[in-house]
């Protein structure tokens, strides 16, 4: 097998993408994957070999990610806004040997120390795609990797989930084995949602190919352009983030006549408010369904779609996966308790990229995935997310892992101390907010701060709010308190 053979069996003339109002055929698409795959062997890449991906939502970047898979590759897609540093950081933390890098990224590339990238040899640009004769599709295992995927995982701080073909497939196969999700090659799929996240990876992009279907990729988020994409392409299903619905539950160009065509809304990647739930039923008839995953269950584990669950619930488990929910003791708590979430099935990653022991936390003997996530569920099987065990933040969709944040402040000369915790937000659902001791005799301005922050950090993961304490709360062991700053 071979994910990227995902855009083999549907008819030529029918449209793939559509990207800046103009359309790719799936026999186009094919032409376009061959020759960069075959390029991408003639480098003398071999299988098994790392390929980043610094793109935009474009056809450059889908073109890069079925080549690099392919051609037995492994894609590792990016923040092409993300800072050098943490660009550089990822890129040698998976000893990347190529990058394929879009305009959005070229000038984070172009401030990396070789010396800090040793595996780096080659850098592609996607306006300037090189093209070969195309080469067979390497055979793969279903256990062969295929894509990693940075996240703040289930524990620790970021680090590369391991996702395989077989982890890919399955869980594209179990979207469509739900009757309320299924998806078929008549729709239109807004691609808005990030191509480097997981939710716009394998749940926007993936399942539009499985089925022949189209998506129209927009590079960045606008609440009036977007509606006036949904409308002009007859868009049919919409995937987004709470702050995508939240934005246009706020606008007052989105109407009831700018979703008509949409049959299937959807939320995932954090909590959507009910209240804005309500009111996008409310004005515009779109009843958005919510879901639960992460990139570690490749990723969709949950989904309320087609099903009668009350307001707020993620749903019910897809089928060909299992869902506990444990206590501390990992055993079974009863109908109306807390429980940990945790996830089995063929979706579940393989790991994290060479760490046994953040893989050993997250992975139990037997396979469970054990998500760090408090949910309970009710008579009827509808899981409701209620807590979350670890100090993860999620901004817009996007996981902030609190540590990651605060090693890069503490190097900030004039900082003694600090701690991160995530707040409310109206927009992002969450915000990063820091409470800081700075250092006798030193002086630090807020703005100065985050500016700092905002040079080493992606800016989703930099603090919205900056607090100066005397101290911070630790318990007896010295451990800072997040919950009571929180």
């Amino acid at each position: 097998m071979n994910l990227a053979a995902l855009i083999e069996p549907h008819p030529d003339d029918a449209v793939a993408l559509v990207n800046r109002g103009q359309p790719t055929t799936y026999g186009e698409l094919r032409d376009h994957v061959g020759q960069l795959r075959g390029a991408l062997v003639e480098l003398g890449l071999a299988k098994g070999d790392r390929v980043a991906i610094l793109c935009g939502n474009n056809g450059h970047f889908v073109t890069s990610y079925l080549a690099i898979l392919g051609a037995g590759l492994v894609a590792v897609p990016l923040n092409p806004l993300s800072p050098s540093r943490e660009l550089q950081r990822e890129l040698a933390a998976v000893g990347v040997r190529a990058v394929i890098v879009g305009p959005a990224g070229q000038a984070s590339l172009a401030g990396i120390d070789p010396s800090e990238a040793p595996t780096l040899e080659h850098r592609i640009f996607a306006d300037d795609l090189p093209s070969a004769a195309p080469v067979p599709m390497v055979d793969c295992d279903p256990s062969d990797l295929a894509v990693l995927i940075f996240t703040s995982g289930t524990a620790g701080s970021p680090k590369a989930a391991m996702l395989t073909h077989g982890n890919l497939m399955a869980n594209l196969e179990q979207m469509q084995a739900h009757a309320g999700r299924a998806q078929n090659a008549l729709d239109v799929t807004l691609g808005v949602l990030p191509l480097f996240h997981i939710f716009g990876l394998n749940v926007v992009l993936g399942i539009s190919l499985y089925v022949g279907s189209r998506v129209v990729l927009i590079e960045r988020f606008d609440p009036v352009s977007a509606l006036e994409a949904i409308a002009r392409h007859g868009v049919t299903i919409v995937p987004g983030a709470p702050a995508m619905w939240t934005a246009w539950a706020g606008s007052p160009e989105a109407t009831r006549e700018a979703f008509a065509t949409v049959r299937l809304a959807a939320s995932g990647a954090a909590k959507l408010s009910i209240e804005v739930a309500e009111q996008c039923e409310r004005r515009f008839g779109v009843t958005i369904s919510e879901g639960y995953g992460l990139t570690e269950a490749s990723p969709v584990v949950t989904t309320a779609a087609g099903t009668s669950s009350k307001p707020g619930s993620i749903g019910q488990p897809l089928p060909g996966l299992r869902v506990r929910l444990v206590d501390t003791d990992g055993d079974d708590v009863l109908v109306g308790d807390a429980g940990e979430i945790w996830v089995h099935g063929p979706n579940v990653f393989a790991g994290y990229w060479n760490d046994a022991e953040a893989t050993a936390r997250a992975l139990t003997p037997d396979g469970w995935l054990r998500t760090g996530d408090i949910a309970v569920v009710d008579d009827d099987g509808a899981l409701f997310l209620v807590d979350r065990a670890k100090d993860l933040i999620i901004v817009s969709g996007f996981n902030v892992y609190p540590a990651e944040v605060e090693d890069v402040m503490l190097e900030h000369p004039a900082i003694d101390a600090c701690a991160v915790v995530g707040v409310p937000h109206p927009y992002s659902g969450e915000s990063v907010k820091a409470y800081v001791v700075v250092a006798p005799g030193k002086f630090v301005e807020e703005d100065s701060l985050i500016a700092f922050c905002a040079e080493r950090l992606a800016r989703y993961k930099c603090p919205e709010k900056v607090m100066f304490v005397d101290e911070l709360p630790t318990a007896l062991g010295g451990k800072v308190l997040r919950r009571a700053l929180r």
